[in-house]
């Protein structure tokens, strides 16, 4: 059993006063007036009360003995992660030139502060995004109207014609599009506008000056992928590559700017620009840097005949035609082939953003010589890798650098080593100048003199670090609207929200740790150690962790133990709001996770972290309601039931995370650590016809039928590897069970709507819009 501290004494103070008055009675029966009013009584109440302040310290001193034990085991708090995100400049009424702004520029979302990562050219232009939507099933009599259409200029419409629409890539239209499977050319093409006020109106070419501001300059584009439904790998050894699955490519204009033909056919050529950029644009989100050729190679064909506008590789068709005025040039991201190229958003003018404030040069007590100094930052939790400390003393200015733990550094005195024989080299000594930090609380301790060196006497002392607001920094789109610093005529938005704040850890949840670390010390080697470190990932909300040792998902079907070397982690945030009832996993909540876990793996670990495949099924049940309850009620009653048993996440109050203070700490972990339908159990009927039996008001079930979304009703959906049930169709009925053809509708297409390779594409056409 657990082993409780007593408390000294748990009395409140109205307790003290009865306890006193009552012996009052006894020891001094000739005081008989107890009233609020009689002196003695004022008395009483006074040591009472002082009586009651004392009682509290004294029971605190258990508290802070198994506080002060704790942090005499160097068990750290995770800290404070600072929000990530991605801003856009936008030049509205400023200047029609460029204009650049350098790195760690501050913007802001009300109080809370944000900073660029790098800096950007700024270009005077507007942009629009487009994307060939392909045309499904386009009806006969409009293929035959495009080849009257074509046969009226002397030329003949393609055998297989592709015909598309120019759709905007905007929230309100499309949220995302897939390049392979949404467009009939594989591109997303970006249309570079000229603000209407910078037209000139005077020259042959009216944007001659806006294309001179773009010769040369660098465009920053921020594109953020759809990162639902994918997996992160870590491979012994192996190190993350920024990969190059895009491709950016500008016009091929020449001096006439004419459209090259072949034959008949359009044939254009295009430029490809070189990217520079740190991070997979197709499984994270970035900002790519793409350097623009000279001003007279920026530009777009023209001349073009009334058929040819957006056919083939042209740039899509505008129906504005006042837009289509002011396109100074495309750019076009195109996929290469068998990349998974699906896309929430992509902008100009874009940079990364990081939520955190920086403290300059912040004074410290000075240095009085002894050892182990220890000096407190004004605002913790800090960010680990930005603490600096500086001293000053005789005019010698010395710089600290933070290290893991002082027993790693040198001797403030290199002392030299008698056991080595004469004559040979000392060997390197670590370095001196050193501390140890806790980022959480904000404390930097100083060395001994053997390990470490003391703050020198009288030195002084000063420290600039970083800090975050946590939570605090996942702002909403459209919070961050305004810079301090920003040229006039410029504004700064988010056009997405950002992502990755997240608070220190509270003490509570450290001290339910502490049995479980003294156990892994921060390293993954066991399945209980995945499992409460990656518990611990900062910035994501978990829902529920699933470790697999030796399991790898692609090599169904296998079972846990059949992968040696490899361990795979099952992630499932806590809350979805686009699949409430099956939370997804999406890329960046498992960026999170991966990254936490990677640097504490085993070097020969392959580590797989991954989000759960999800099985659909359908059920319909009847049953019998006992006389005295309502109909609705157990129903409903038997529909919560059943979704509460396979739903994959346990409802919150039973969220409560690994439980690491429970069970024996070399021990097994509770059988109810994970919570949700466990991993590879089937889904019976039988089973859940027990389940529904144990809903009060249900006197007979009638019939439990389960299916998936193709064949009829069967006892068993096997469950393998990754596989959890999601209910896509539940009906409970009184009386008989409604029919699984009947629930589904059976008039419903193919899961996937996949039936066979598409139909190639020749030459895709633009649909005209009607007019009258």
């Amino acid at each position: 059993m657990p082993i409780t501290p007593p408390a000294v004494d748990n009395r409140r103070y109205q307790q003290l006063v009865d306890d006193v008055l009552a012996r009052a009675r006894v020891h001094t029966p000739e005081w008989t007036n107890f009233s609020q009013s009689d002196p003695g009584v004022t008395l009483v109440q006074l040591f009472a009360f002082l009586t009651e302040s004392l009682l509290y310290r004294a029971n605190l001193v258990p508290v802070r003995n198994r506080a002060r034990f704790l942090q005499l085991l160097g068990v750290p708090l995770a800290p404070a992660a600072a929000a990530r995100g991605i801003v856009t400049f936008t030049n509205e009424r400023g200047p029609a030139q460029t204009l650049t702004l350098p790195a760690d520029l501050e913007v802001r979302a009300g109080p809370i502060l944000f900073r660029t990562g790098t800096g950007l050219d700024v270009l005077p232009v507007e942009t629009r995004v487009y994307y060939k939507a392909p045309l499904a099933d386009p009806p006969p009599e409009l293929i035959e109207y495009y080849r009257l259409l074509y046969a009226s200029y002397g030329l003949e419409l393609p055998a297989e014609p592709s015909l598309y629409r120019t759709v905007a890539f905007d929230p309100a239209v499309a949220d995302r599009v897939d390049l392979g499977g949404g467009t009939v050319d594989q591109s997303l093409w970006i249309a570079l506008l000229g603000r209407p006020g910078d037209r000139n109106e005077t020259g042959p070419d009216p944007w001659s000056n806006i294309r001179d501001q773009l010769g040369g300059r660098t465009l920053a584009l921020g594109v953020m992928p759809a990162l639902d439904g994918t997996r992160l790998l870590r491979r012994p050894g192996a190190e993350g590559s920024a990969g190059d699955r895009l491709v950016f490519e500008m016009p091929g204009v020449g001096t006439d700017r004419r459209l090259p033909l072949v034959g008949n056919r359009p044939a254009p050529g295009y430029r490809q620009l070189a990217p520079r950029t740190a991070v997979d644009l197709l499984t994270s989100p970035g900002v790519v840097e793409l350097p623009l050729p000279s001003a007279d190679q920026i530009g777009t064909w023209e001349g073009l005949q009334p058929l040819e506008a957006g056919v083939g590789d042209l740039p899509p068709a505008l129906e504005d035609t006042a837009l289509a005025d002011r396109v100074i040039t495309w750019l076009r991201i195109r996929a290469r082939i068998g990349a998974d190229a699906r896309l929430l958003w992509v902008g100009v003018n874009a940079a990364t953003v990081r939520q955190h404030e920086r403290v300059i040069a912040e004074p410290f007590a000075d240095g009085d010589g002894t050892a182990d100094q220890v000096r407190r930052l004004a605002r913790p939790p800090v960010l680990a890798g930005s603490i600096e400390v500086v001293t000053e003393a005789g005019g010698v200015r010395r710089s600290w650098h933070e290290i893991d733990d002082l027993m790693a550094a040198g001797p403030e005195v290199p002392v030299a080593d008698d056991r080595l024989p004469p004559g040979t080299p000392a060997p390197p000594t670590a370095p001196a100048d050193v501390f140890a930090a806790d980022h959480e609380a904000g404390v930097l301790t100083f060395g001994d003199g053997f390990r470490g060196r003391r703050l020198p006497f009288g030195a002084r002392v000063f420290a600039s670090y970083e800090f975050c607001q946590g939570t605090a920094g996942n702002v909403p789109a459209g919070a961050i609207n305004s810079a301090p610093t920003l040229p006039s005529g410029l504004s700064v938005t988010n056009p997405l929200r950002t992502w990755g704040g997240a608070d220190a850890e509270p003490v509570a949840d450290g001290e339910k740790q502490v049995r479980r670390y003294l156990q892994h010390r921060d390293r993954l080697v066991s399945r209980e150690d995945f499992l409460s470190i990656a518990w611990r990932t900062p910035g994501v909300d978990i829902g529920r962790i699933e470790v697999l040792p030796a399991f790898h998902p692609d090599l169904m079907p296998n079972e846990p133990g059949l992968a040696p070397g490899v361990v795979t982690v099952m992630a499932i945030p806590r809350v979805d709001p686009g699949q409430p009832d099956a939370p997804r996993a999406d890329r960046l909540f498992l960026d999170a996770i991966c990254r936490h876990l990677d640097p504490r793996r085993l070097v020969t670990t392959e580590l797989i972290v991954t989000g759960p495949v999800y099985r659909p099924l359908w059920i319909s049940v009847g049953i019998d309601v006992a006389s005295g309850y309502a109909i609705a009620e157990v129903t409903q009653a038997v529909t919560r039931r059943l979704r509460q048993v396979l739903a994959p996440v346990p409802p919150p109050p039973a969220q409560i995370g690994f439980a690491a203070g429970t069970g024996p700490l070399f021990g097994p972990p509770p059988a109810t650590a994970a919570g949700g339908w466990p991993l590879r159990t089937p889904v019976g009927a039988r089973v859940l016809l027990a389940e529904v039996a144990r809903v009060p008001g249900v006197l007979a079930v009638d019939a439990v039928l389960l299916a998936e979304d193709r064949g009829g009703p069967t006892d068993e959906v096997p469950m393998a590897g990754l596989e959890l049930p999601r209910i896509v169709g539940l009906s409970v009925v009184a009386g008989e069970a409604v029919p699984i053809e009947a629930l589904r509708g059976d008039a419903q297409a193919p899961a996937g709507g996949v039936g066979g390779e598409p139909p190639a594409v020749v030459l895709p056409i633009p649909v005209l819009a009607e007019s009258c």
